[in-house]
């Protein structure tokens, strides 16, 4: 079954022939490899290229294992070049490939060859691989599916797939996988024997544990405000542990290199300025965060802002956390300062939408409490509430945007009604 990825083949496609090394990066086992070696191939057939003008080289492949060393391949690669029309070079698993970085930012000066890689160590699944070409790479990070994507390949109806989407995730190896056992066991395993080796290669941990429970106490815990010190307190109240919030700071940041979770700032948005702590801290798959929990912990709501989390950065808008303070009398008619929150601030470009995350609102106090932030943002950018339960697009007589969220996350024009 062919699962499309046309949000990131066009993005491919728009990149061709730029003058650089078009990187495909992501988490593991998000589909790098059958972006590049089958959907982007097939486009380049389509488009009449022929197949001796694309140089297809798989490193980890026992036949080619004389073309790691740096001197063979780049005498392969130059011996390709027999005339003026362009080559494609798709290469997999190039972190094989001795001294690659010099290698293909040698063979890009080449006019008529451009080139594209992928790779699955712990260094192509840093956020800084793009560093190692010097200014002359590009990336195209990789997500895991959509839900829509999801709901392509799915034999069910959205209400079922949803629910499977929040519970399995949307590893393609995983969606494909025709139960639910299967599918628990390739995640737990993929974690347990990858994700955590490439980790603790990349960074030479001696606690693995520590890591671990980290991503445990994450994953019960999503989209919720924390920091470094108050995961410092979890760890010893909790835990027994003495880590530091220094050294927890530096696990946070191994993790977010290796793309399994990301995290949101807080942004006030009435004084227009970050506020440095606490952030919230979200999974790029929930697949991947409920294997961490051993599947027991499925919280609707909190999962369902995860899911419009990824949908929002699939969607390349920047995403933060807002905060809007507001002073008001309390019982004492004593003037007290509160901070109201708006679960997502999304800009791109001149863009912005102030978002919040409703799974159900069963009555008008529900409604009042979800609006009550919005009420108080001063500026003409549009204000939306995404619920699960909303019947149809409408908006309130505040002018708030309301709809559920079948038609956010399948509707990529959604936020334009």
């Amino acid at each position: 079954m062919e699962i499309k990825r046309d949000v990131y083949l066009n993005k491919l496609i728009q990149k061709k022939h730029n003058g650089l090394v078009k990187v495909v990066t992501g988490v593991r086992r998000c589909g790098k490899s059958y972006l590049l070696f089958v959907l982007f191939k097939d486009y380049l057939f389509n488009e009449g290229v022929t197949p001796d003008h694309i140089i297809e080289m798989a490193f980890d492949a026992r036949e080619n294992k004389k073309y790691r060393n740096p001197d063979v391949f780049d005498a392969y690669a130059k011996e390709k070049l027999i005339d003026d029309k362009m080559y494609y070079f798709l290469l997999d698993e190039v972190q094989l490939l001795g001294d690659f970085e010099s290698v293909l930012n040698g063979l890009i000066r080449h006019k008529n060859a451009d080139v594209y890689v992928t790779g699955s160590n712990s260094k192509f699944l840093s956020k800084d691989v793009i560093t190692e070409f010097r200014g002359r790479g590009d990336e195209i990070n990789l997500r895991p599916l959509s839900f829509a994507e999801f709901m392509a390949v799915y034999d069910g109806d959205r209400y079922r797939g949803f629910e499977d989407f929040i519970l399995y995730g949307g590893l393609p190896p995983v969606v494909l996988l025709p139960d639910a056992e299967e599918k628990i066991e390739f995640l737990e395993r993929l974690f347990r024997e990858t994700y955590i080796s490439d980790i603790v290669g990349r960074n030479r941990l001696r606690n693995v544990s520590e890591m671990e429970e980290l991503l445990d106490i994450l994953a019960s815990n999503i989209g919720t405000l924390t920091n470094p010190q108050k995961l410092q307190n979890t760890f010893r109240s909790v835990k027994k542990s003495r880590i530091t919030s220094v050294t927890i700071s530096k696990y946070l940041g191994y993790l977010e290199e290796s793309y399994l979770i990301e995290s949101a700032k807080r942004f006030d948005i009435r004084g227009k300025a970050y506020i440095e702590t606490p952030l919230k801290y979200y999974y790029v798959d929930l697949g991947l965060r409920n294997a961490r929990i051993n599947f027991r912990q499925v919280e609707m709501t909190h999962s369902m802002e995860n899911v419009i989390y990824n949908e929002l950065r699939m969607r390349k808008f920047n995403v933060d956390v807002g905060c809007v303070t507001i002073s008001e009398r309390n019982e004492k008619k004593v003037p007290v300062r509160k901070h109201l929150e708006v679960d997502f601030v999304c800009n791109k470009g001149s863009k912005r939408y102030y978002i919040q995350s409703a799974y159900a609102i069963l009555d008008k106090a529900k409604q009042i409490q979800e609006e009550r932030p919005l009420k108080h943002i001063n500026d003409s950018f549009k204000k939306v509430i995404i619920t699960r339960d909303t019947p149809r697009v409408q908006y309130t007589e505040d002018g708030f945007l309301m709809m559920n969220v079948f038609e956010f996350l399948l509707n990529p024009d959604s936020l334009d009604y």
